[in-house]
């Protein structure tokens, strides 16, 4: 496993706070999968905490499946998740509010901007 992304799941839940404001709550499975292994990580998301382990006793909620690869691309912002599972690079099963909310932790694209945000300075510059 790559020192990033080591660095990511450690940094779970010091962001957590300021991530997760949703009241969307569950465990997301991660596999890693490289060649013939494959690593499993469980991140249990609630309204301002994420709990990482590798060990978890009960099923989780929803089951996001990638190479350590990719994996890799998404905590470093070069690789997009959702853009990765529509093209059937990553797999997702189980609650899909799981997902989308993990994707929060994923830093954007390099170069990528907030819609939101150019609108504002846009918006600035016709006053």
């Amino acid at each position: 496993m790559s020192e990033a992304t080591k660095r990511f799941f450690a940094s779970l839940p010091a962001r957590a706070a300021s991530v997760l404001r949703s009241p969307v709550a569950g465990t997301l499975q991660i596999d890693l999968a490289d060649g013939n292994r494959t690593e499993h990580w469980y991140v249990t998301l609630a309204p301002g905490t994420a709990r990482v382990s590798q060990e978890e006793e009960r099923p989780a909620d929803g089951v996001l499946t990638l190479s350590t690869e990719l994996f890799e691309k998404l905590v470093t912002g070069r690789e997009a998740g959702m853009a990765a599972v529509l093209r059937n690079e990553a797999t997702f099963s189980g609650k899909v509010a799981l997902f989308l909310l993990f994707r929060r932790f994923l830093p954007d694209r390099p170069g990528v901007r907030d819609p939101r945000e150019t609108a504002r300075e846009h918006a600035r510059r016709s006053v």
